[in-house]
């Protein structure tokens, strides 16, 4: 570099850049994730509440404890195409691979703990 061109100078780029960018699949996995995580935690919060609030407990044949299940396997599903699009993250070639781990685990942890959640409230009856 010419010491006249200042502080400011590009300096001459390589041939062939080596740059990674980040996996767009796996951006979309962690938002994905987090939008799952967060709805669930968010409708177990809800359904606690209603429970708490409801004498005798919620009836399992109630029309919101319907509503609540549904939604429950909505956001689960939500949280299975994050994990499929971390897995599929994985297999972009030349992407940094830090974006499709986070969604992939947070993806693994939303569903696996939904599902003892689920399981320990079955076994409690």
């Amino acid at each position: 570099m010419d010491p006249s061109e200042g502080r400011n100078a590009v300096p001459p780029s390589l041939p062939f850049e080596t740059r990674q960018c980040h996996s767009g699949l796996g951006i979309a996995s962690l938002s994905v994730s987090l939008v799952a995580g967060v709805g669930i935690l968010g409708l177990l919060a809800i359904a606690g509440i209603i429970h708490a609030n409801t004498p005798g407990g919620m009836n399992e044949k109630s029309p919101i404890a319907v509503v609540v299940g549904l939604v429950l396997f909505v956001f689960m599903g939500i949280g299975m195409v994050g994990l499929g699009l971390g897995i599929a993250g994985f297999f972009q070639g030349e992407r940094k691979k830090v974006f499709p781990v986070l969604g992939t685990c947070l993806s693994a942890l939303v569903l696996l703990g939904t599902l003892l959640i689920v399981l320990s409230g079955l076994n409690t009856r």
